[in-house]
């Protein structure tokens, strides 16, 4: 029990407890690059909306009058592009440089997670547990390992907390200026929490701060949040305008069968889950970070816990949770012009309810040693004059000391665990593969500005993987901007009723006015199953429907009669069909006809 109790001491080895939780982090991340590169062609699933165009940075040539690049370059935040860009002019390809970003990340993440946490309590145990439990969290989902602007929440955002609490001027400033060159919604949640800090609470009162500094540290910080977040404001987009929550809710693509889900009917997914909700799902893994929600209860019965007196600075996950519930309702209320709501909440609860595990689980253990502690002084006290203990006796420890050992292995047990034992991927990484590469090959050898239009769902990583430009695919159907969107919907309508179209005139209209140089089709794309089996050429419900009683109706599309003669690469059951081939077989047939 000795041996024990020194973990819970504030001067146990804190750089051991610190280098072993990072050294969880970098296994973690290695885990990940051997998914990484495990093959030639690799990327993440985000980072092909959010890096692929900055091959730009590489080659200005490449993406050429291409709507998607283009959007997907006004919408990426300042210095998450300066980032990218200085390291494509050091010799970094962006993709490299997304895939080797998050081990960084992480490191960062982790050092400021067991730092906060030993600003709340300062046991080394309880800033490895945290940081941990954080880790495993952001190495199941989809954020930290992108590489994209998200990535770059927790490492800064952490910062900002860890310096909020030890009140460093210097340091809160510079990470609301990060954030708003990496992340700029959570520079509005900085902005609340410092407004929320100004008022005290005193039995059951509540009261404005009477402390000067207290004000000059909160409008630093609003000063700070108003020059970073000032380029933004001052900038014009040519995609606006943003998307309105009337318009939203008449759009396919944001109901629930839609690309971009939002309005739901069931009330409680809505406010709890997805898009639109808190990120309830998201924050509560693994189970032992379910542990943050007795901590209310293991500090409101103290009495059990020894170290329950050394927690301090707790005001902050409170104060946390109510600043992005501000920003949560806040985003609801002008929806989409603060984007998505789940961005001020879903991150920040993740952070609150994995420092608030780590205090609880350590309190629990606190406890339970301190009962297998007591026992052994009761032994100590009743047993000198006895040459061994009693039956009656023996009982009696037994039952504290199985506790003890149980709880103990249960928590460690599934603290190391967990993710390896229970899960049968871990870390997901949510990377794609390439698995056609003679069609990538074939598209890199094509001139850069070339236009390929396809339904097919590997269009959706021709951008990353042939560096060339698509007219649409469901990767980058994003509908919050208007400008964007408008073009891109038209665009998909019009590709859809080319493709199935039997009127040669739709055909050589469509190909002529967008530029087609390329079209890639399947071995399937002809049958009915290939649009109704779509969830997301089914959302444009009045050209899909007429489609498929075309097919219904045995009368085949212009582009499957091109086929025979326009194919110019045939590979992994895809066909790539040459524009320009394709506008000649329909004028030969005009003019035999």
């Amino acid at each position: 029990m000795n041996h024990l109790q020194q973990l819970l001491t504030p001067s146990t080895q804190i750089k051991y407890w610190l280098g072993l939780s990072i050294l969880f982090t970098i296994f973690y991340s290695i885990l990940a690059l051997q998914q990484a590169f495990g093959a030639e062609y690799v990327i993440q699933d985000d980072a092909r909306q959010h890096v692929f165009w900055m091959r730009r940075f590489l080659d200005s040539e490449l993406f050429p009058h291409d709507i998607i690049a283009n959007y997907f370059q006004s919408v990426a935040p300042l210095g998450y592009t300066a980032l990218y860009k200085i390291m494509a002019l050091g010799g970094i390809e962006p993709v490299l440089f997304s895939k080797l970003i998050p081990l960084f990340l992480g490191i960062v993440t982790t050092y400021y997670c067991f730092s906060l946490s030993m600003e709340l309590l300062p046991i080394p145990l309880t800033g490895f547990i945290s940081s941990l439990l954080l880790n495993q969290n952001l190495w199941m989902q989809d954020g930290l390992i992108s590489g994209t602007p998200k990535a770059f929440i927790y490492p800064i955002f952490i910062a900002f907390l860890y310096y909020f609490v030890k009140r460093v001027q210097l340091g809160v400033g510079i990470a609301i200026a990060f954030l708003g060159l990496f992340y700029p919604s959570l520079v509005f949640v900085c902005v609340v929490i410092s407004i929320i800090q100004l008022w005290q609470i005193e039995g059951k009162w509540i009261y404005l701060s009477k402390n000067r500094a207290d004000y000059i540290f909160c409008f630093t910080n609003l000063g700070v949040a108003f020059l970073v977040l000032l380029p933004y404001i001052l900038s014009t987009s040519e995609f606006a305008p943003v998307l309105t929550a009337a318009a939203g809710k008449t759009l396919p693509e944001l109901l629930a069968q839609g690309r971009s889900r939002f309005f739901v009917n069931d009330s409680w997914a809505f406010w709890l889950y997805g898009r639109s909700g808190i990120g309830l799902g998201s924050a509560f893994a693994p189970p032992l970070i379910y542990g943050g929600l007795l901590l209310p209860i293991l500090l409101k019965f103290s009495s059990g816990f020894p170290l329950a007196k050394q927690v301090k600075n707790i005001v902050i996950l409170p104060q946390l949770l109510l600043g992005s519930g501000v920003m949560f309702f806040a985003a609801h209320a002008v929806l989409f012009k603060l984007h998505l709501p789940s961005r001020y909440t879903q991150h920040s609860l993740r952070i609150a309810i994995a420092l608030a595990a780590g205090i609880a689980l350590t309190l629990i253990l606190d406890g339970v040693w301190a009962i297998g502690k007591r026992e052994e002084v009761k032994q100590k006290i009743k047993i000198p004059h006895s040459k061994k203990p009693t039956a009656r006796y023996g009982i009696r420890c037994s039952i504290p000391h199985s506790l003890i050992l149980g709880t103990t292995a249960i928590i460690g047990t599934t603290l190391i665990f967990y993710p390896h034992l229970a899960l049968k991927h871990f870390p997901k990484t949510y990377y794609i593969t390439g698995n056609v590469p003679p069609l990538y090959k074939f598209f890199q050898q094509q001139p850069k500005d070339s236009l390929i239009a396809s339904l097919e769902e590997e269009a959706n990583n021709l951008p990353t993987f042939s560096q060339r430009s698509i007219l649409v695919s469901q990767e980058y159907a994003i509908p919050y901007h208007l400008g964007y969107y408008r073009q891109f919907r038209q665009r998909t309508l019009d590709l859809i009723q080319a493709q199935y179209s039997i009127d040669p005139k739709i055909v050589t209209d469509f190909i002529e006015k967008y530029g087609i140089d390329f079209w890639l089709v399947s071995a399937n794309t002809f049958t009915i199953d290939s649009i109704a089996d779509n969830p997301w050429i089914m959302q444009y419900q009045s050209v899909a429907n007429r489609a498929i009683a075309q097919l219904k109706a045995d009368k085949k599309p212009v582009l499957a009669l091109a086929i025979p003669s326009c194919t110019v690469l045939d590979t992994h059951g895809l066909l790539v069909l040459k524009g320009d081939c394709i506008l000649n077989i329909i004028s030969q047939s005009f003019l035999s006809g």
